[in-house]
């Protein structure tokens, strides 16, 4: 018998599959996670027993530095924005809210346009590369961006998540051939794409991991497991940061108000636009929600 960490590679039908010096081991989970009211999550680092007759036990999950329930990914080292140049056409409000989702639970974001090959993305990029964020255009028809793409995901464990028919499953596929995972087409009716993924996995890829995300297309700021109170919108969007605490008023919403050094930046250019528009967005759909009404 013996002990071994790991890492959670997925988790289907009450078993769990742990990656563990090496090898892939599937467990069972102790009741002990069920009382504590704790569901092991892919991404989780775990302990394991493993016996003599192969009989492998999950014993114990590790602390975790973060994790979401939309898509139920554990440790989460950066997030994968993808969105698509064209087909379906690319939302920045979409990005927006799942870029200050992640700031939110501490995530690293990386903005990725697919689809190069068959439209430019049209000065996106560039709204996100002076924003901060790692910004890449990839197409996985001729492989443009992919290796930088795979440098990036060397050493982490990374989520792809956007919304259905931005090429999820196609760069995955173009990333590691040999997984051959399902595509779907975009329904032209429509006009966006069928979820084709069951189930949230991990895949290794060089030297870190990626997770496929079924379920986190479509964000809800509505959706009190996902929502952003008020106060903490501003700190969610990384650009605001320097202007924190330096607008006329402490009580700055930085929408519109008199002396709000945000707005003054958007003015000279020093932040771009369509994020302080989907930061404004965001606020009017969170406002007048109270604490209790996220419990």
């Amino acid at each position: 018998m013996s002990s071994l960490n790991g890492v959670l590679i997925k988790g289907i039908g009450g078993f769990y599959y742990v990656e563990a010096a090496g090898e892939i081991y599937e467990c069972k989970a102790k009741g002990i996670h069920r009382r504590k009211g704790m569901t092991p999550l892919a991404g989780d680092n775990v302990r394991i027993t493993v016996n003599n007759e192969g009989y492998c036990s999950l014993d114990e999950i590790l602390e975790r530095k973060n994790f979401l329930i939309r898509p139920p990914v554990a440790n989460i080292d950066k997030l994968f924005v993808l969105a698509s140049t064209c087909d379906p056409l690319p939302s920045t409000l979409v990005i927006d809210k799942m870029t200050a989702i992640a700031q939110d639970k501490g995530i690293e974001c990386a903005i990725v346009f697919t689809k190069e090959d068959l439209k430019s993305d049209e000065g996106l990029a560039d709204i996100y590369r002076k924003s901060g964020f790692e910004t890449y255009t990839v197409s996985s028809a001729n492989g443009t961006g992919l290796d930088e793409i795979r440098n990036a995901i060397n050493g982490n464990i990374c989520v792809f998540s956007g919304n259905s028919g931005v090429g999820k499953s196609t760069l995955l596929n173009a990333l590691i051939p040999e997984l051959a995972l399902e595509t779907g087409e975009i329904s032209e009716k429509l006009g966006r794409g069928r979820h084709t993924t069951r189930q949230v996995e991990l895949f290794k890829v060089g030297g870190g991991y990626i997770a496929d995300t079924p379920g986190f297309a479509a964000i809800d700021m509505m959706d009190t497991k996902l929502m952003i109170r008020k106060e903490n919108l501003p700190f969610c969007f990384k650009e605001f940061l320097p202007y924190l605490g330096l607008c006329k008023f402490s009580t700055c919403t930085h929408v519109a108000d008199k002396g709000c050094k945000i707005c003054e930046a958007i003015e000279n250019g020093e932040v771009m636009k369509s994020r302080h528009e989907s930061y404004v967005a965001m606020y009017n759909e969170v406002k007048d929600i109270k604490d209790w009404e996220l419990k």
